[in-house]
């Protein structure tokens, strides 16, 4: 089913949208929800409450693209259930290895007094990231986006784990320098 009609289910408040988004996103949500949260069971709940969160999201919202309108909602819901696992529990993993390999690259969080500010620097990200060229892009947005490791991005585009890597601390010394260059506080 087209991503339009499963929309105008939404709209027609039928139950059915759950139904057909579940076939045609779910294993992409799983996945997203697993690669940040490694559990099963945190990841089915990050996807159903992704479901929630469309089925009360449309109407009023149209998305014009929803699968990646559907994986950042994913994303989100399993970056702050890793957050609230974290701080109950303060171990390392694989989610912390990844957000801490950027910390360099992207200013301290702020309060709420600078969420615009946090909307340039989001731009000015996206900028950068048109201008890699499309294997660099794809390392970068599988590792930081996709929260996927090393191997599992190595074997997708049929490289070596060292490109990989190499890649990622290029790319994270390139964006670091890129933020300085506009003036962002890092």
């Amino acid at each position: 089913m087209e991503d339009s009609q499963i929309v105008e289910l939404y709209w027609a408040r039928s139950e059915q949208a759950i139904t057909e988004t579940s076939d045609k996103y779910g294993g992409y949500l799983r996945n997203i929800s697993w690669n940040i949260l490694r559990s099963h069971g945190d990841a089915e709940e990050c996807v159903n409450d992704t479901y929630l969160r469309t089925w009360n999201a449309i109407p009023p919202a149209r998305p014009s693209a929803l699968r990646v309108w559907l994986g950042r909602i994913a994303r989100n819901l399993s970056l702050d259930r890793w957050k609230q696992s974290r701080a109950q529990k303060r171990g390392g993993d694989e989610a912390a290895l990844l957000l801490g390999e950027l910390d360099a690259c992207i200013p301290a969080p702020h309060g709420t007094e600078k969420a615009l500010e946090d909307q340039e620097i989001a731009a000015l990200i996206s900028l950068f990231l048109r201008d890699l060229s499309p294997e660099t892009r794809k390392i970068f947005l599988r590792r930081y986006w996709y929260g996927e490791d090393l191997t599992t991005i190595a074997a997708c585009l049929g490289c070596s784990q060292g490109k990989v890597k190499s890649s990622l601390f290029r790319t994270r010394k390139a964006l670091r320098a890129y933020l300085e260059k506009e003036e962002v506080l890092l």
